[in-house]
């Protein structure tokens, strides 16, 4: 199975709205194809910043967060995010090649719910946001 094929159909993602936190334009090209490959509403952000300006005007369902990033890396971010009443129950999933990072707790330190390793392993991704999110599933409309 290549990483890029899902093991199983996540229908439950349709229609989940997404924030992609990313630097590197090759991550957030990959990450968005995933997500929007099975329904997923995608809006993207380059940093910590511009993340944090978004979410005061959009909702979302879950945030996915690099956590090395310059100058507001995904930590402080989270940190921020967290520290407004309205998104302190947003699902934040890191997204990091930092093994350390998930294991040492640091992810979990600065508010985030889960993880997911780089390289982006699709049913992992998936898994990790079907985890986080509650949404009601989107019956198909094929036949």
């Amino acid at each position: 199975m290549s990483v890029l094929e899902p093991q199983s159909s996540p229908h439950a993602l349709k229609g989940v709205r997404v924030l992609l936190v990313d630097d590197n334009a090759f991550n957030r090209e990959i990450a968005s194809t995933l997500l929007e490959r099975v329904g997923v509403v995608v809006t993207v952000a380059c940093g910590g910043r511009e993340a944090l300006e978004i979410v005061e005007h959009n909702e979302f369902d879950a945030v996915l967060m690099d956590c090395l990033m310059p100058a507001m890396d995904g930590y402080a971010t989270t940190r921020a995010l967290r520290a407004l009443p309205r998104l302190a129950s947003l699902p934040v999933i890191a997204m990091t090649a930092d093994s350390e990072a998930a294991g040492s707790g640091k992810t979990l330190g600065a508010g985030m719910n889960d993880h997911v390793r780089k390289p982006i392993e699709v049913n992992d991704l998936y898994s990790a946001l079907s985890r986080w999110v509650r949404r009601n599933e989107i019956p198909d409309s094929t036949p």
